[in-house]
């Protein structure tokens, strides 16, 4: 009676292990692709192009991450202040869009190790001086809903002098209220600022910095697999030169 009941035991732990187990990185490579979430709004990291094609860094860095595993990036548009929501939904398989690291978000997802990196910083219209975060006193600042660059507004001190802070579901509208005159100043992404920057010129940005931050690909708590699968696959792009390759593309100086 003893061994049955033991073999009895056995059979529903090996049940439950096999049940639990963690098949997101079998689950991509049978269905032969990855969806990625984005705001195809963030240049250069991932944007449409004047073709409406789906183009920036990072797309560059999933399509070769996907190669690589042997399967398809397919990428899907989203609203950045709910796409932690599509992602823990199932609506997409991960957030692979600049998205910054931060405990608030590591409470929600799983990231990979970092692979850029980044600072808030403040853009004005051209014509005036580069502004501290000091200057931000009394100014009506555009951020984007959900952004670091909110959060990174709101966590300084100098939140509570600000007149007004506006929040834009794009960080391109923000910037572009700001050309209008209608914003003394934007807080958000160095990278993605000044890469707009490059061809209309019209804006000024600061040196001082609110935070520096780092980028990372972000999963569902569950997908360990599929996350160590992603950490690998960036760590022999770098050790390759290939990471390099697709920077300098996207962010020669």
């Amino acid at each position: 009676m003893k061994k049955i009941i033991m073999c009895l035991m056995l059979m529903v732990s090996l049940f439950v292990s096999s049940f639990g187990a963690d098949k997101s990185l079998e689950n991509v490579k049978k269905k032969g692709y990855f969806i990625v979430g984005l705001d195809a709004t963030f240049a250069p990291m991932g944007y449409r192009d004047e073709n409406g094609e789906i183009v920036g860094f990072d797309i560059d860095l999933a399509k070769e991450v996907a190669k690589r595993m042997g399967v398809e990036a397919r990428f899907k548009p989203c609203e950045w202040d709910a796409i932690i929501f599509d992602l823990r939904s199932k609506n997409i398989d991960m957030v692979w869009n600049g998205m910054t690291i931060t405990p608030a978000r590591e409470k929600q997802v799983a990231f990979t190790k970092p692979y850029l990196s980044d600072n808030q910083i403040i853009f004005t219209k051209k014509g005036t001086a580069p502004a501290k975060v000091q200057d931000l006193a009394g100014k009506v600042v555009g951020v984007q809903l959900g952004s670091s660059g909110a959060q990174a507004v709101e966590d300084n001190l100098i939140s509570k002098q600000i007149k007004e802070v506006k929040k834009y579901a794009t960080n391109v509208e923000a910037l572009m209220d700001l050309e209008a005159g209608r914003l003394d100043a934007v807080v958000m992404d160095e990278i993605s600022g000044k890469y707009y920057n490059q061809k209309k010129s019209t804006l000024t940005y600061s040196v001082e910095t609110l935070a520096d931050e780092n980028f990372g690909v972000a999963l569902r708590k569950q997908d360990k697999a599929l996350v160590d699968e992603i950490n690998r696959l960036l760590d022999e792009i770098k050790a390759d030169g290939t990471f390099d390759q697709i920077k300098s593309k996207w962010m020669a100086n």
